[in-house]
């Protein structure tokens, strides 16, 4: 229980871990993926009503323990899965209500002119939007939680820093320290002015932990990590370029077009991408949200033709191409998803490699002479509270 997502925490995160044990000794019942259940509580109290309706073994696999053994020493659990539709459908509805109220509130952050934070580093008090105490410390006190647009519950996590420090607290290491000024010399000299990518409580505060189940905003920190320790500062004399090239959607082929990629996945695959694009009529941002669907599927190992989930990628490969099931794509809503706006995994060259589809380069030829006039960057900070860019997120969201 300690590696899922603690949606509740302190005495209630306390009392979670106290109920799934209960009811593994009391009712013989284990929760699969626990970490993966966004809204716990609703969760529960949906299958604690159903569980009245209908007998616990319509909705859960039995698993037998000591089968060898006597009769009267045998025991039955009831496992609870995804792999039951009902569940499967249960997790995704409260993952998109959960993603709904988190981009509200980004939203509603964004837009904020009435914040009011104190810098934990010099005391200098700042007024207007988050941003400003966050830029702030960033630039001043090297202390960068990430970019303020990536964050969620921003009062609350600044509370939550505040009160480790003023416990003594290292951010980072976690130490506790005699006094302030011991605390200070150490996180200086240290070079622990960031907090512990491990500590699993700064989860709920960035929105990539709700865009994506099962992964979260410290794996995305450490790949960044990765990429600014190869950098050489302001020196690009070796640059060379290489070959970029596109990983096919089912296995680990790579080519360097979308061309010669969607020959390779007709062929060994049965799976037409330029066919499907052009038979949905599919525009550039569904094709993204079509492909970083299905690497999601892949990824989790499920078959996205019958839902059935598979031990590894190559048995979820073996079962599709045999069953036919690569060109048996789900309803459109089913794809046609906000979340799928964003990939699966860093750098997916394939999507860099889609275009629109016929019918909106036909629109566009026709739009042609219809001049374009860009917004007036002369002043970013008034652009970025007026731009209409920052209603489209939360209005796609709602609409869904």
């Amino acid at each position: 229980s300690s590696h899922y997502r603690p949606v509740l925490f302190g005495t209630v995160f306390f009392f979670l871990d106290k109920l799934l044990k209960h009811m593994i000794i009391e009712h013989k019942i284990v929760i699969a993926d626990v970490k993966l259940v966004t809204d716990f509580q609703r969760y529960i109290l949906y299958w604690k009503k159903r569980f009245t309706e209908q007998p616990i073994t319509d909705f859960c696999s039995v698993i037998r323990i000591n089968s060898t053994a006597p009769f009267e020493e045998q025991d039955n659990y009831f496992l609870l899965c995804d792999v039951l539709p009902e569940d499967r459908i249960l997790r995704e509805e409260l993952q998109k209500h959960r993603l709904k109220e988190i981009l509200e509130q980004q939203q509603q952050e964004r837009n904020d002119t009435s914040f009011r934070g104190i810098c934990m580093f010099c005391s200098e008090e700042f007024l207007g939007n988050r941003a400003v105490l966050l830029n702030h410390m960033a630039r001043e006190h090297a202390f960068n939680i990430g970019l303020p647009d990536n964050i969620v519950n921003c009062s609350e996590f600044l509370g939550t820093l505040q009160k480790k420090l003023d416990n003594l607290q290292c951010l980072y290491c976690e130490k506790t320290f005699r006094d302030k000024n011991t605390l200070k010399d150490h996180m200086r000299k240290k070079q622990h002015r960031r907090i512990n990518p491990k500590n699993r409580e700064y989860d709920r505060f960035y929105v990539i932990n709700y865009l994506e189940l099962g992964k979260s905003w410290e794996e995305v920190q450490l790949e960044d990590d990765r990429e600014l320790l190869d950098l050489q500062e302001d020196d690009w004399s070796d640059w060379q370029e290489y070959p970029v090239s596109a990983v096919c959607l089912f296995c680990e082929k790579q080519e360097e077009t979308i061309d010669k990629l969607s020959v390779h996945m007709k062929a060994t695959h049965e799976f037409d991408l330029l066919k499907i694009k052009s038979e949905l009529g599919l525009n550039f941002y569904q094709q993204v949200k079509l492909v970083n669907f299905i690497r999601r599927q892949v990824h989790q190992c499920r078959c996205y033709g019958c839902h059935v989930k598979f031990k590894s990628k190559a048995d979820l490969r073996t079962h599709m191409e045999e069953a036919k099931h690569t060109s048996l794509l789900p309803e459109k809503k089913t794809w046609d998803q906000l979340e799928y706006y964003f990939p699966t995994y860093e750098n997916d060259t394939l999507l860099c490699t889609l275009s629109d589809s016929e019918s909106d380069l036909i629109a566009q030829e026709h739009s042609e002479n219809i001049p374009i006039i860009s917004e007036d960057t002369s002043r970013l900070r008034a652009l970025k509270q007026s731009s209409v860019l920052n209603q489209l997120l939360l209005q796609e969201c709602l609409k869904n």
